[in-house]
């Protein structure tokens, strides 16, 4: 027989004492929160599932192409060559997150987050259509034929969701090609989207709110991202405890509710703050890292409240110094530094993108030896010009050596190169010198590559050979 040790205390809300998995099925509560959050998140998946087919500038709004590694914004392509462009992005991103998080707490989590959007908004709706709601007997047949097509349901909601997923990374075109093309002719693409509707099932219908607490690290960086002074959903213990429970009073024929006795406080322990968490705390216990703040237990409070005629605001959006009977400072130091240098990083960002050339050039040396010698005594050194095209038409591209004005040329193969928008290609290059340039070595020479549409760059190359001394090299 499996003996399973019992932890001294809970070491997970998903988890019992013994290790074993706590599944969780919190009963819905629809308050005024959970109403505003529903058309937050029915928002949000329309403009999900809509953006890959939304074109700006002849292009993508949105496409993250790993394997070209070009990555396309709003009509604006961004290369892995664009180090700068995107290492201001990624931060920008990063302050972003700290600000919100330190005005509004998780926000996000609770309601912008796909993993939550999708969760309680998609999957668990299907669930309670099939298997009734929680606190509530079981449908008849919840374990047999409803449970079949609950998760046939489940694999198509995910199909759905793993397609509209990968239009983001390869495209509406190519998407299309995939599912309405045999498997046979994209065998590789068939099981990229095989695996990736997998990935989507086992998240929302096994793993579920095991992503936000074990997987998802934002949850344990709340103790960086957050002060005092940020927005947290709240127990008021000043007002709720002593806890206690209610008794029946019958006046006139009528059924009242009432506190047991007048020194306890507005909570009764009903627990139905902890039946409808997502992720099974006990929000009483005070700022936990399980909790996504979408406000199911304000909700459920407050018609707790409404019914025993007590005031709103048990559970509510707050700060710990509100509720430690402080007042909430809005000025503080992080609130005042991170939209600062939110707006710095901004700022920055749109110069360089809007300065941006039309083209990005470079000039790479070819592996091997430095120079070689021609049988006509010149000097040869090998490189290869690489061209990225970033604008919206096709130029041609071709490149002269304009310093020193004597005695080197270039030799491009092919001699010009067009590229179409967005796109990268290189030119092999033969820088070829007289012996006479080289009284140093290396020596600094200039190239200037053309565009057809008016694009001009100047480039630096190390030119290498025998120093020449006046005689024989």
């Amino acid at each position: 027989m499996e003996t399973r040790l019992q932890a001294e205390e809970r070491v997970l809300s998903t988890l019992n004492k013994d290790g074993s998995r706590r599944w969780m099925k919190p009963r819905l509560s629809t308050g005024r929160y959970w109403k505003a959050r529903r058309i937050t998140a029915y928002v949000l998946i329309l403009i999900f599932t809509a953006l890959p087919y939304v074109n700006i500038n002849g292009k993508p709004a949105i496409l993250l192409d790993i394997i070209a590694r070009e990555f396309t914004f709003f009509g604006k392509t961004l290369f892995a060559t664009d180090t700068l462009l995107l290492a201001l992005f990624m931060m920008t991103v990063f302050v972003a997150v700290f600000l919100a998080t330190a005005l509004a707490g998780r926000v996000w989590c609770g309601w912008a987050c796909p993993q939550t959007v999708y969760m309680e908004f998609v999957y668990r709706p299907v669930e309670r259509f099939f298997d009734g709601k929680p606190g509530t007997r079981p449908k008849p047949g919840a374990t047999g034929i409803r449970k079949l097509l609950k998760y046939l349901t489940y694999v198509a909601i995910s199909a759905i969701l793993a397609h509209t997923f990968l239009a983001y990374f390869v495209g509406v075109e190519n998407l299309r090609h995939w599912v309405f093309d045999s498997p046979a002719k994209h065998p590789v693409a068939f099981a990229v989207m095989l695996l990736t509707t997998g990935l989507m099932l086992f998240d929302f219908g096994l793993f579920r709110e095991q992503t936000c607490i074990v997987a998802c690290p934002y949850g344990r960086f709340q103790s960086v991202m957050l002060d005092r002074s940020s927005l947290i959903v709240g127990y008021d213990k000043k007002r709720g405890e002593p806890r206690g429970a209610i008794k029946r009073k019958v006046r006139n024929g009528d059924v009242s509710l009432n506190v047991v006795e007048a020194s306890q406080g507005d909570c009764i322990d009903c627990k139905m703050c902890v039946t409808t968490c997502p992720t099974g705390i006990d929000i009483r216990d005070g700022l936990q890292l399980e909790c996504i703040h979408c406000a199911q237990c304000i909700d459920a409070c407050d018609a707790v409240m409404d019914k025993v005629g007590r005031p709103r605001g048990l559970i509510r959006y707050s700060s710990q110094e509100t509720l430690d009977g402080q007042p909430r400072r809005l000025l503080r130091p992080r609130v005042i530094l991170y939209p600062l240098l939110l707006m710095v990083l901004v700022s920055v960002f749109l110069a360089v993108l809007l300065t941006r050339s039309s083209a990005e050039v470079r000039m790479i040396r070819e592996a091997g030896s430095l120079f070689n010698v021609l049988p006509e005594g010149q000097i040869m050194n090998q490189a290869r010009l690489r061209v990225t095209n970033r604008s919206a038409e096709p130029v041609t591209y071709s490149a002269q050596v304009i310093a020193p004005a004597r005695g080197v040329g270039i030799e491009l193969v092919p001699s010009e190169i067009t590229l179409q928008p967005n796109k990268m290609d290189s030119m092999m290059a033969r820088v070829i010198a007289e012996p006479a340039v080289f009284t140093t070595s290396p020596v600094d020479i200039t190239v200037r590559v053309h565009g057809s549409d008016g694009f001009e760059k100047e480039l630096h190359f190390p030119l290498h050979g025998r120093i020449w001394h006046g005689g024989t090299p």
